[in-house]
Formats: C-alpha cells, structure tokens, sequence
C-alpha cells in the first residue's frame, strides 16, 4: 500500500519571521539554517504522527478492492479525494465515477467507503491497480501545533550539533499528543 507524496506543501506552517521573533534573533546570518530547520522539523512531525501540517497531495495505492468496501487513509487530516483511478495492465488509467465512493471524514483514521450499490472495475494491472488522489492538510495548522514546531527549532537552535535532529523536545510532544492516531493491529 504505497503512499506517495504528489505535490508537496506550498510553505510552512511558521515563517522565517515567527522563527526569528521566538528564537529572539534579529540578524540574517542564520536563515538559510533556519529556513532548513523548520522544513526538516514539519517533515519530522508529519512522518511521526501520519500528519499533514499544511495542503498536500497524495496518491495511495492498492493492489485490489478491499472485501469490507472500505480504504483507511493513513495520513490526517484527508480533505478532498481529487480521483480514484484504475489501471489497467496496460497502464491505461481510467477515472472512476464519484458516484461510487465517498470520503468518511468521521472515522480516524479517515476513510474512502465504497457504495454498496455500485460495481466496481478491477484493476488489470496485478501490483498497484487501483490509485487514490486525495488532499491532506490544515487550511490553518493549529496553535498547538504551530508551538510544538517553535519549541523542537529553539532547542535544536539552541544545542546545534550537540543532538540528533530527529528528537523531538518532550514539550512539543506533549502538545502534538491529540494528533496522535493510534493504531491498533
């Protein structure tokens, strides 16, 4: 079940200037540093949490129908199914008609549901046959989590080489905590 990032976000959830005013920084010199930070701390956060900070495009893929007619999409918050297409083995897509699927925003995580009425076209390719575009991402990123993001750049601002960029401050995970999904298997 592939998951492949389409089209990646337009910009960040804080700015160069938020970075700076919490960081009580007021010169230049370190803003291509930090303009790298906050883009590699969002990514981090995303992969951590299955999360979507800011509107982006996905693709999913599956190699068939699921029996139970329904697809849980593993990123949050899904916005907008764009198409669900269909590949055939000769890797003809073909667009399937939103009238036989709708987005279950309720569920967590989120879900594609098929309707029960409709027949629905098999996929003639045996690996990756069936595609589902979609949208993820806050149109506004919470506060919460938009401090979570200060918090992780000020201290790896602030212990620059001294510890690994993929450790998050207990302060920023106790606030990203509610975005959470947990999955039980």
């Amino acid at each position: 079940m592939p998951l492949i990032l389409t089209t990646p976000p337009v910009a960040e959830p804080i700015s160069l200037a938020e970075t700076k005013a919490h960081l009580r920084i007021s010169h230049a010199d370190d803003d291509a540093y930090l303009t790298r930070l906050i883009a590699t701390a969002r990514k981090l956060i995303e992969q951590r949490l299955s999360l979507a900070i800011m509107p982006q495009s996905w693709s999913l893929f599956l190699d068939c129908w699921p029996e139970n007619g329904t697809i849980a999409i593993p990123l949050a918050p899904v916005t907008a199914i764009a198409d669900v297409i269909i590949h055939s083995d000769s890797d003809t897509p073909a667009t399937l008609d939103p009238a036989h699927y709708y987005l279950d925003r309720v569920s967590k995580p989120a879900r594609l549901a098929l309707r029960c009425d409709r027949t629905l076209p098999q996929a003639g390719r045996v690996v990756n046959g069936i595609e589902f575009r979609f949208m993820a991402g806050f149109a506004n990123p919470p506060d919460d989590i938009k401090q979570a993001l200060l918090i992780t750049l000020a201290s790896w601002f602030g212990d620059r080489g001294e510890q690994q960029l993929a450790t998050l401050p207990q302060a920023a995970r106790d606030l990203l905590a509610p975005y959470r999904q947990v999955r039980l298997t």
